[in-house]
């Protein structure tokens, strides 16, 4: 694939107010897509804009804002939204492009930029492409006329619209009366819309991580940190725990007892109970390389495939369309379900997560574990610079662990397409072995980047 200057596996994502993450960066962003997005005829062009709730995206809203019009496209505001609800209003408004403002499950300090088309897909790499090409040259060019430069509106419904959205994928007939919910929001997108969607259902919700002030996104809550969560649901006695991350397009769950399970479990799960009542589509799950061999043999015994992609959410939903399946995602929590949606949405997961348990009519403990997993082992080495993976003493130490797995188990070493990471994750049914097989090397990655 050609090298990219912005553009990573999620959009474009760094630390806040330092390059590529800049109000000058985020003007060229604007005004490129806005004119990719352009057709040459007279009609009016919209683009929706969302955010989470971190500090930056008052620095990062406006530079957009002001891109886009200035080649003469129309802007509604949406204010904080999950990432998901962008995706629909970009849609269900016709926009000719949609903009989220998020680095997801990362720190406040960061930031990032995230870019649907019309049909309320992320863009291809085609696309990401021929933005990037007119963001360092031409941006001059067809700029508009003074009494044609875009117009601004903020939607003020925007959020009970996404509420209303996300009930209507919740069976008509059940009602979540009864259930005591804890919904952990991470402090971010979703703190008003999920909660209401769950007692608007008929919930009994408690709140956790539903006082954003721009710097407490993720910090200690959400997906990422699903042990608040736990904590509060032993200590209310609620029946299930759901965490969200910052722009709300995974999560996690915790069953009664406190017991936390990621995205295999959930996908697992809904993948079972739709397969039992011919809702399951394509034969099977699309999920990444990460995810669990236990979910694959799951899936197995049951007569379905679990097809595997490259990570990211954007990998697992081309491959669905592809195949025609309506259930994909990732272990780490995001699930992907193309009846509702056109990309990872935490609520609109939670909710066919509580469909299954309103009419399993089971503690979720009884549940949430529908697999056992094979031991899995991850580990992360961060790197300042430099291509680590290219070092001849890495491929070795990668081509002698293979070996000493022998066909039993996997091993993937990547480069991360968000961070300066090096992620490291081997399983296998001989859990010693994939636990010195992922330290060692993680000690030859770590020396080749120093």
């Amino acid at each position: 694939m050609t090298n990219r200057a912005y553009f990573g596996t999620d959009g474009i994502r760094g630390e806040a107010n330092r390059h590529p993450m800049t109000a000058e960066v985020a003007l060229r962003v604007g005004m490129a897509a806005g004119k990719v997005f352009m057709s040459q005829d007279a009609r009016r062009h919209l683009v929706v804009i969302g955010k989470d709730t971190r500090l930056s995206g008052y620095m990062i809203e406006p530079a957009l804002v002001a891109g886009f019009t200035s080649v003469g496209m129309d802007v509604r505001l949406l204010g904080p939204m999950p990432t998901p609800g962008v995706a629909m209003m970009t849609r269900s408004m016709r926009a000719d492009l949609g903009v989220m403002i998020s680095a997801s499950h990362n720190a406040y300090s960061d930031n990032g930029i995230k870019l649907f088309g019309p049909d309320g897909y992320k863009l291809s790499d085609a696309r990401e492409l021929e933005i990037e090409a007119l963001m360092d040259e031409g941006l001059q060019e067809r700029l508009a006329a003074p009494d044609a430069l875009g117009r601004v509106a903020r939607i003020d419904d925007s959020q009970a619209r996404y509420v209303e959205i996300a009930k209507a994928a919740f069976p008509r007939r059940l009602s979540l009366n009864g259930l005591r919910i804890v919904i952990d929001c991470a402090n971010g997108a979703a703190y008003k819309v999920a909660p209401t969607a769950l007692y608007e259902l008929g919930a009994e919700v408690i709140r956790l991580g539903v006082e954003p002030n721009g710097f407490n996104i993720n910090n200690d809550c959400g997906s990422t940190h699903p042990e608040a969560m736990a904590k509060m649901v032993r200590e209310y006695r609620a029946d299930i725990g759901i965490a969200l991350d910052g722009d709300a397009d995974r999560l996690v769950i915790c069953d009664e007892t406190g017991h936390v399970v990621d995205g295999d479990q959930i996908m697992a799960l809904i993948a079972g109970h739709w397969a039992a009542r011919d809702q399951l589509t394509g034969g099977g799950v699309v999920a990444t390389v990460m995810s669990n061999l236990g979910l694959e043999r799951f899936l197995s015994e049951r007569g379905l495939i679990l097809e595997r992609t490259a990570v990211g959410d954007r990998a697992v939903m081309k491959r669905m369309r592809e195949g025609g399946f309506n259930l994909g995602g990732e272990q780490s929590g995001h699930v992907i379900l193309s009846d509702f949606s056109t990309t990872g949405d935490g609520l609109l997961a939670a909710l066919q997560v509580l469909a299954v348990l309103k009419q399993a009519d089971k503690p979720m403990s009884a549940l949430a574990r529908q697999f056992e997993p094979v031991p899995q082992l991850l580990e992360n080495v961060r790197f300042g610079g430099g291509r680590p993976l290219d070092s001849e003493s890495v491929k070795g130490a990668i081509a002698q662990a293979e070996q000493r797995l022998n066909g039993s188990g996997r091993l993937l070493v990547r480069a991360s397409g968000t961070e300066p990471l090096i992620r490291i994750m081997a399983e296998g049914d001989d859990e010693k072995l994939i636990f010195e097989i992922v330290h060692e090397l993680a000690g030859v990655v770590r020396q080749a980047a120093a």
